[in-house]
């Protein structure tokens, strides 16, 4: 059950950024073109599986790209807003899916496979 719910909540929290964005009239070029701009954070893991799993984990966690949205309201900064939804839509994408954050032991252990 508590895995179902993690994908349900990636799943609402795709559409309200989706929603967000829309609403917000901004660029589904760009949109496109920064879907998966976090995944270039795998390159981590060419050094090895500590380092990849730190920097994959960074770049997908709700902390951070919520952290942009709200910078980009506080500032009125459209660009850095497009940038928060398009990064949360990312992430809630990824667990929508199955794509959790990573352990340092293995690519594929995450904590969605452990729930």
């Amino acid at each position: 059950m508590n895995k179902i719910l993690l994908h349900l909540e990636g799943f609402v929290v795709l559409l309200l950024s989706l929603y967000f964005y829309w609403n917000s009239q901004f660029s589904w070029g760009l949109f496109i073109i920064l879907l998966f701009a976090p995944d270039i954070s795998m390159l981590g893991y060419l050094l090895n599986n500590k380092a990849g799993s730190i920097l994959y984990n960074l770049f997908h966690t709700y902390i951070l790209s919520i952290g942009v949205i709200f910078i980009g309201l506080l500032l009125s900064s459209p660009a850095v807003l497009a940038i928060g939804l398009i990064w949360s839509s990312h992430i809630g994408m990824d667990r929508m899916i199955g794509y959790g954050l990573k352990y340092p032991t293995n690519f594929k252990d995450t904590h969605l496979n452990r729930v």
